[in-house]
């Protein structure tokens, strides 16, 4: 058990008192001092509002440990109000949040805007952009409430990413369901390919959620439960941990891709779909490649541990790069469907409720029942001991609440 002591300094609420400020201060965690007068309310209430202590990377449990961040952790018992404040205070968590649940809001915007003002619930042909934008919205809303709500024990913490995985290979699937319908070349359009290429990728969120899900502890029930691990975790092995995550999305990403690589690369003559589109597919691409290698590397806090604790280390810049990856993929998606509509309506696959929303409903109930499934196991107490655990079966376990 790690003992926490709340760290005092100018840039905690609550360490320095009012009477000790010339001007009478209120210090907020984010840094900023408001001046108070003595009979301001505005003060008065901003003087109520305490914001929850921030602690170093020694004085937190090694699984709410993140590479080269050494400050700005929150407390890994917060409770679910001190999850929310802290979306108001400069922690090293602060930015993930907001630079997913920010966008949400404008994919919501564009999903409604084709749903209701375009008549898109109507048009057959653009349903599997409806499917798209759904993805859009679910997955930085998933990850900002994942990063929001980690610190509140190690249970909820690997709950929370389950969630998170599920929602990323949901978005994979939306990626497959329009690439279908608007991306796909014109050579290949109607082959045996691109008949089974929803099924398939379909079929990759569920591999793709599983080994996401394994990659932190393992096997539920057979390898976890509530007390004991008995796989080498990404605790012990952070680098297979994260190489078996890459693994899980680096997978159906490429097939997905597999009909816009040829389009771009390797497709030539008449019947390749060259248009003014391919650029931005270009771009999408290379940011892809560029959130991957943010992902990796953790570049740049590794080469300047502690520089990057709140304000410029690799996951938000992975989050930025993501979202903004995620926009120009939707604009690119937006040009070809438009450009493309008269001859794909002709000579396209016709869209039905089974390669859209069927599609986005079947892979949404395999992702959570396999979330469930990994998420029950850290409920569940076997009856009889495991001595053959990593770990003394009769030690508290560093997993449980």
């Amino acid at each position: 058990m790690v003992h926490l002591e709340p760290l005092r300094g100018p840039g905690l609420a609550g360490a320095l008192p009012c009477s000790l400020l010339r001007r009478k201060h209120v210090c907020l965690s984010l840094g900023v001092c408001l001046a108070q007068s003595t009979g301001d309310p505005t003060g008065t209430m901003l003087n109520l509002i305490k914001f929850p202590p921030i602690f170093t990377v020694h004085q937190v449990p090694t699984v709410f440990q993140e590479d080269s961040i050494i400050s700005g952790y929150r407390h890994p018992r917060s409770s679910a109000t001190d999850c929310v404040l802290s979306l108001f205070q400069l922690t090293n968590e602060t930015l993930n949040i907001w630079t997913h649940f920010l966008p949400t809001w404008y994919f919501l915007w564009k999903l409604l805007m084709v749903a209701l003002m375009q008549n898109g619930l109507r048009d057959a042909y653009s349903w599997p952009l409806l499917v798209f934008l759904a993805s859009c919205c679910l997955y930085p809303l998933t990850s900002s409430c994942a990063h929001t709500f980690s610190s509140m024990s190690t249970r909820a913490r690997h709950i929370c990413f389950f969630f998170d995985y599920g929602a990323l290979s949901f978005y994979s699937l939306g990626s497959a369901v329009t690439y279908s319908a608007y991306v796909f070349p014109d050579r290949w359009v109607g082959g045996v390919f691109h008949q089974y290429y929803v099924s398939v990728a379909v079929f990759n969120t569920v591999i793709c959620t599983a080994l996401a899900c394994y990659s932190r502890l393992g096997l539920p029930f057979l390898q976890y439960n509530r007390d004991t691990v008995k796989r080498f975790t990404e605790l012990q092995s952070p680098t297979l941990g994260k190489a078996v995550r890459v693994l899980a999305f680096a997978y159906p990403y490429l097939f997905d891709n597999i009909p816009l690589f040829y389009r771009i690369s390797v497709c030539i003559g008449d019947d390749c779909t060259n248009n003014e589109t391919n650029g931005l597919h270009y771009c999408h691409i290379t940011l892809a490649f560029l959130t991957v290698f943010l992902f990796i590397t953790h570049l740049p806090e590794r080469l300047a541990p502690g520089r990057f604790d709140y304000i410029g280390h690799s996951h938000q810049l992975f989050h930025m790069c993501g979202i903004i990856g995620t926009y120009v993929q939707m604009e690119a998606i937006l040009l070809d469907m438009s450009l493309r509509q008269p001859w794909l309506q002709v000579h396209g696959l016709p869209t039905s409720f089974n390669n859209s929303f069927g599609a986005l409903l079947l892979s949404l109930t395999l992702s959570l029942l396999i979330i469930f499934s990994f998420s029950q196991a850290l409920f569940w107490m076997p009856s009889k001991s495991c001595p053959t655990a990593i770990r003394d079966c009769s030690k508290p376990s560093p997993h449980q609440d």
